[in-house]
């Protein structure tokens, strides 16, 4: 049956309804009222805007092209069910428009909270830090932060595919609520921010090829090397935060992963995840790693303590013995590889791991108890660093280390966002 009139001006007036609604969505920096420290950094602002701006001007042009269509001599030789069903299609654009609209309104509204907006956007600054390596081996991409409940962290990756197609134009970090505010949120946040460089560094893929290679060398070993195979992604990730902070990413992943004993034991292949008990045995061998110390021997028994091998059975305790024993030589693996990303060097040179030594981390933090002005100027992951290193050395507080990391988060955002205003200043005046 041909369209009809009925049924060509019904889809005329949705169609038109569609484009009404779309003119109500505004660029978020109309609608979303916060303080200027509290704003997402330009780059992460209009990468945000620039993409929404694309997705509805691309979507607007369909909706015109399809009441063109209505018009015209092929329409009038269509069936109803043939425009029913490209009105369809555009409709689903539309809503897959207003998800991606809503996955950043989500993120930026809690940019107008008291406090958590502000240090929300310190913690931007924090990110970008951590993904900033000396060398140029890649072009970062913005990362924008925001909270959400449960104990762990998450991250959308940059140039990754959004919900209704498209590449996400910044890393989304979602930080645990519950972390806010204490170093312990270095090691979830530095960890999502881990995922975001091995990508750009194509870790994972470059490392695969090795781990293969040894399941094949010794037999004896190849479930060991075939599950950590598996679990390579996240062990990249905890070896970022760990060579960005030390050993407030140990402490801050037990933080996470102390769970009933069924779930700290459970060897699951089809989990990206290493079980736990295992992963923390893992961090404090990097730890060791790339910080020689005895702080990584006190706190590899204490998780031990908390979670004896025994009462396991044979088989599981078997086969966590023989993952536990080859932790050295997956930390030096990690430590020693150099992807053709790094253009020759070591992941541990690349990551600047030096700078993180525990005995360097304590001599900054006297002397920053002393003057303590030299603490903000120094780098965010540097600073979560020394403050992580006081903790573990029982030197710093719960409660002081809160309200301290309170105004160093306050810091950075204010200083960013004058940072940029004073750059747009000085633009003006040189375009003057």
């Amino acid at each position: 049956m041909a369209i009809g009139s009925y049924a060509s001006w019904m889809l005329a007036q949705e169609a038109r309804s569609l484009l009404a609604r779309l003119a109500l969505v505004q660029p978020f920096v109309l609608i979303e009222p916060m303080v200027p420290a509290a704003a997402l950094l330009p780059a992460a602002q209009s990468a945000i805007e620039r993409y929404l701006l694309h997705g509805r001007r691309e979507l607007r042009a369909m909706v015109k092209e399809f009441l063109a269509w209505l018009r015209s001599a092929d329409a009038q030789r269509a069936t109803a069910a043939e425009a029913q069903r490209r009105f369809t299609v555009l409709r689903l654009r539309f809503n897959a428009a207003l998800t991606q609209f809503d996955l950043f309104n989500d993120v930026i509204t809690q940019r107008s909270e008291h406090k958590n907006g502000v240090w929300l956007s310190g913690l931007d600054v924090a990110s970008a830090d951590a993904l900033a390596l000396p060398g140029a081996y890649y072009r970062p991409p913005p990362v924008i932060c925001y909270l959400d409940r449960g104990p762990g962290a998450a991250i959308r990756r940059a140039r990754t595919r959004l919900p209704g197609g498209g590449d996400n134009p910044v890393a989304i970090v979602r930080v645990p609520r519950e972390r806010m505010v204490g170093s312990s949120v270095a090691s979830s946040l530095f960890h999502e921010v881990g995922h975001q460089g091995a990508a750009l560094l194509d870790l994972v893929n470059s490392l695969r090829p090795v781990l293969q290679a040894l399941q094949g060398a010794r037999t004896s070993q190849a479930r060991v090397w075939r599950l950590w195979e598996r679990w390579i992604s996240e062990v990249v990730a905890d070896f970022w935060s760990l060579a960005r902070v030390g050993v407030v990413a140990t402490l801050g992943l037990i933080g996470v992963v102390s769970l009933p004993r069924v779930f700290v034991f459970r060897l699951n292949a089809d989990d990206p995840h290493p079980a736990p008990w295992i992963r923390v045995k893992l961090s404090c061998a990097m730890g060791r790693r790339l910080y020689p110390h005895p702080q990584w021997r006190r706190i590899e028994r204490l998780w031990e303590s908390y979670y004896p091998l025994a009462g396991q059975s044979a088989a599981e305790q078997a086969l966590l013995r023989e993952l536990d024993a080859s932790l050295p030589a997956l930390a030096e693996l990690l430590a020693q590889h150099r992807p053709a990303a790094l253009r020759g060097h070591s992941l541990q040179e690349a990551l600047t791991v030096r700078a993180r030594q525990p005995a360097h981390l304590e001599s900054l933090f006297r002397r920053w108890s002393a003057t303590p002005w030299l603490m903000y100027r120094a780098p965010p992951t540097l600073v979560f660093a020394v403050i992580g290193q006081a903790r573990a050395n029982g030197r710093l507080s719960p409660e002081h280390e809160s309200v301290l990391l309170s105004r160093l988060l306050t810091h950075w955002a204010l200083r960013s966002t004058l940072e940029v205003s004073a750059q747009c200043a000085g633009r003006t005046m040189n375009s003057d």
